[in-house]
C-alpha cells in the first residue's frame, strides 16, 4: 500500500491573457499549495484499475491519470485501486481534481519504478504540472511552465498576516464557463503585460491581490459577492477569489475569524497554512 497527500491551492495572484491558437489561456500566477489536502491510498485489488472517491460523481481525473500513465510507460502490473478521501472542495477553484491526478501520478511512479513522462501532466490539465511537486511557484504559459518561488522578506512584510482563511461556498463553477465569461466580457492582459508581471514576481515583488477571473466568477455566482463582504466583516484582509472560484480566501492571524464566518453561515470556513510535505 502506498499513500500520498494532494493539497489544494490558492492563487495569490492571477493574470490572464487572450486564448492562444491552441485555445488555452496564457497566465501569470503565484500558486500557493495549502494544508487543506486530500488523502490518497494505492493498493493492489480488483479486476481492473479503479478509483474510489466517495462524494464525487462522474469522471475522476485521477482515474485518467492512472490510465494514461500505464499507456505512456507500458506499466503492466496487476490492477490497482486508488482510494481518495476528499477534503479539498470540488469545482471550487482550488485545484482539487488536478491535485488528485498529480498525486496519482506520483503514486504510480513510485509503485512502478517508471518516471512520469514529462508531457503527461499538462495533457491532464493546466493545474497538474504545478501540483505534481506541490510548493509555492510562479506559473506561466498555459500552466506548463512552473518555477519554484520562495517567499521573499519583502513579500512577508507586505502580506497582512501569515495565516490564510479559506471559505468554500456551497456552489460549483466550471472553469470553462468562467473562462468563457471572461472572454466575452473582460479585457485580457497583453503579452507585454504578462511578461512584465512575470519578471516582477521573479524579482521578488509581492503578489498583488488581483485575480483577472474574479469579475467573471462573480457574475456567474452572485454568492461570491456576499462571501467577500463576509470576509471583510470578519476582519480578514485582502479577500480574493482563488482560481476560477467560487472559493474565496484572505489573510488573518485571528484564530476566531473562521468561527465568526461559520456563525455567519459559512460552515466550511477554516484556517490553513502553506502545505508541508
Amino acid at each position: 500500500m502506498l499513500t500520498a497527500r494532494a493539497p489544494g491551492k490558492v492563487n495569490l495572484c492571477l493574470f490572464v491573457g487572450a486564448p492562444r491558437a491552441d485555445g488555452l489561456h496564457p497566465i501569470v500566477s503565484v500558486f500557493q499549495p495549502v494544508s487543506l489536502a486530500d488523502a490518497l491510498t494505492l493498493t493492489e485489488a480488483g479486476d481492473a484499475d479503479r478509483v474510489i472517491c466517495p462524494g464525487v460523481d462522474g469522471e475522476n481525473l485521477a482515474a485518467r491519470a492512472l490510465a494514461e500513465f500505464r499507456a505512456a510507460t507500458g506499466w503492466t502490473a496487476p490492477p490497482r485501486t486508488l482510494t481518495i478521501a476528499k477534503h479539498v472542495p470540488v469545482a471550487a477553484g482550488m485545484g482539487g481534481g488536478s491535485a488528485d491526478a498529480a498525486a496519482a501520478l506520483r503514486l504510480a511512479a513510485a509503485d512502478s519504478g517508471h518516471p512520469i513522462p514529462p508531457e503527461l501532466p499538462m495533457r491532464l490539465g493546466a493545474d497538474v504540472p504545478v501540483l505534481l511537486h506541490p510548493a509555492r511557484a510562479l506559473v506561466t504559459g498555459a500552466g506548463e511552465h512552473v518555477e519554484p518561488l520562495a517567499e521573499t522578506a519583502d513579500d512577508a512584510r507586505a502580506r497582512p498576516a501569515s495565516t490564510l482563511v479559506i471559505v468554500p461556498l456551497d456552489a460549483h463553477l466550471s472553469t470553462g464557463a468562467v473562462y468563457g465569461e471572461f472572454d466575452a466580457r473582460d479585457r485580457p492582459r497583453s503579452p507585454d503585460e504578462l511578461d512584465d508581471w512575470a519578471e516582477r514576481l521573479r524579482a521578488g515583488e509581492p503578489p498583488p491581490a488581483v485575480n483577472d477571473l474574479q469579475a467573471a466568477a462573480r457574475r456567474l455566482c452572485p454568492q461570491i459577492d456576499r462571501a467577500l463582504e463576509a470576509l471583510t466583516e470578519a476582519g480578514v484582509h485582502r479577500p480574493l477569489v482563488t482560481g476560477s472560484g467560487p472559493t474565496v480566501f484572505g489573510y488573518s492571524d485571528d484564530p476566531e475569524a473562521p468561527a465568526r464566518l461559520r456563525a455567519a453561515g459559512y460552515d466550511r470556513a477554516r484556517s490553513a497554512g502553506p502545505y508541508a510535505p
